[in-house]
């Protein structure tokens, strides 16, 4: 699953009522910055975070907005991205769209 921070607070809250959506929001930032989870993106006006860091695309289902990992080897796309002109790349994500199984 590729919680929202607010589906991270709806679950935090359960054990600890008095926390707070910003301390949540924080630490969330906090941790991808340490590179303990990963911002996949924003999809629905929501961000999705992810606990695999390492390196993977992913799928946002056009019909019922869910997140799924996509594992496979895209290294073609970054080699090509690579060789353009004047640009260094540090960091890319992969992201697919289309309607997942359970939609369709």
């Amino acid at each position: 699953m590729h919680a929202t921070a607010e589906q991270v607070y709806e679950h935090v809250v359960l054990t600890y009522p008095t926390i707070s959506k910003a301390t949540v929001y924080r630490n969330l930032r906090q941790m991808v910055d340490a590179g303990e989870l990963l911002s996949v993106g924003t999809f629905n006006g929501s961000t999705h975070y992810d606990h695999r860091c390492h390196e993977h695309s992913h799928f946002v289902c056009e019909s019922c907005g869910g997140v799924f990992d996509v594992d496979g080897n895209y290294s073609d796309i970054l080699a090509r991205a690579t060789g353009t002109k004047g640009i260094e790349i540090k960091n890319y994500q992969l992201t697919f769209s289309g309607i997942c199984d359970k939609c369709k």
